[in-house]
């Protein structure tokens, strides 16, 4: 059988998720290549009261569908919460519940992108976002990362210069290098972006994360008309949920709810309930500083044993997340590092799927989120010896 699949499918980067799963399967390997938050810090008695608690009001409502925006009093919650931290006057109305912000990507894309169109992104930037939006045939241009920020004339040479319908980055912790805007440049992005149409999409999925527990202003702030945010409850309550956000100018969220309805008619009706049964019952804030606290102990261990059995190497010195991004010696590649990592017994991925246009062979991420203290130590251990040796 001779199968005619679409076109845009031969222009998806090929995928390493399969590759990282097999890893993650083997229990003899010690993991810093994947991207989960710490199953430890998962409220599962909390969540399993919460649950017992909707079943035990409204299971009939609970269980059956709802509208394409979502559960209102869980929309309220978000906005009441961008209100409470930042200072944006967020409104219900501008929430829509997705199925995780990785649906987002893939919606706003197909709202925004036609073949052949222009978007920006972070160099390096965020494997899927460059999965979701290759799928739709655009030309991605990129702007190189530095440790405050996006390069500024790079940046601003593309806004003005090329027809970009809309830059994506991720200023708190960014994914995969662990670097936070600077306030100086989330300010200038926004001026030079208002003289444009082009619009900011903001990913904020660690921006709860932060292990000095003091919000950063978003480039939304800014310019609430040209931005949108996506924020996840994966990183801070449970990833198995799928229960995330977009906020949007009501002119963006009309055309994005056509397409989510298109998609899936509505996310997860029940999670939706559990989790704002989990929310109105539990000190969200407090469940945070706990994650935050573990978080940057386990940052500041890791980035130690890279300075003191790894000299050879750079890194960046992440302020929150789950991610750093180390640059090995010259002429040593990250691909011949996993290789030899995995049969050493420790896994790191890889800087290639991250640079669209090039590049990574001689960066890997590592994530620190996920691997016990002990395993860290072991774990770097092991991926010391593998470096030394080649």
């Amino acid at each position: 059988m001779h199968y005619r699949f679409a076109d845009r499918l031969s222009h998806a980067p090929k995928s390493f998720l399969n590759e990282l799963f097999r890893v993650s399967a083997d229990p003899s390997i010690i993991s810093f290549a994947g991207g989960l938050p710490s199953s430890a810090l998962i409220d599962t008695d909390g969540i399993r009261t919460a649950t017992y608690q909707v079943m035990e009001d409204d299971p009939s409502i609970a269980l059956q569908y709802t509208t394409t925006d979502g559960y209102l009093p869980l929309r309220e919650f978000i906005a009441g919460r961008y209100r409470s931290r930042l200072g944006i006057p967020a409104t219900a109305e501008e929430i829509q519940i997705v199925n995780g912000s990785q649906q987002c990507l893939d919606l706003f894309a197909k709202i925004f992108l036609n073949k052949g169109d222009h978007v920006g992104i972070e160099r390096p930037g965020y494997l899927g976002a460059i999965e979701a939006f290759s799928l739709y045939e655009p030309i991605i241009d990129t702007v190189p990362l530095e440790d405050d920020g996006p390069d500024m004339t790079v940046f601003e040479r593309l806004i003005h210069r090329s027809p970009e319908k809309f830059f994506y980055g991720i200023p708190n912790s960014q994914n995969p290098s662990g670097r936070t805007y600077s306030q100086e440049k989330r300010r200038a992005i926004a001026e030079i972006m208002e003289e444009t149409d082009t619009v900011f999409y903001e990913d904020d999925a660690f921006g709860e994360l932060f292990f000095d527990n003091r919000p950063r202003l978003p480039v939304k702030r800014y310019i609430p008309d040209q931005a949108v945010l996506s924020g996840s409850f994966s990183k801070t309550i449970a990833p198995g949920m799928r229960i995330g956000w977009i906020y949007a100018p009501s002119g963006i969220l009309t055309q994005f709810n056509i397409v989510k309805q298109a998609a899936d008619l509505h996310s997860n009706f029940f999670c939706q309930k559990i989790l704002h049964r989990y929310l109105i019952t539990h000190d969200l804030d407090e469940h945070i500083r706990k994650i935050v606290e573990v978080y940057s102990r386990k940052c500041r261990l890791m980035c130690d044993l890279l300075d003191d059995q790894l000299p050879q190497l750079s890194h960046t010195t992440p302020q929150g997340g789950m991610f750093l991004m180390a640059t090995l010696p010259q002429g040593l590649s990250s691909g011949t590092v996993f290789e030899a990592g995995i049969k050493r017994g420790v896994a790191v991925l890889p800087g290639l799927p991250f640079y669209i246009d090039g590049g990574g062979t001689d960066t890997i991420r590592m994530n620190f989120s996920t691997a016990s203290e002990e395993q860290i130590h072991e774990g770097m251990d092991r991926l010391a010896r593998v470096i030394t040796d080649l």
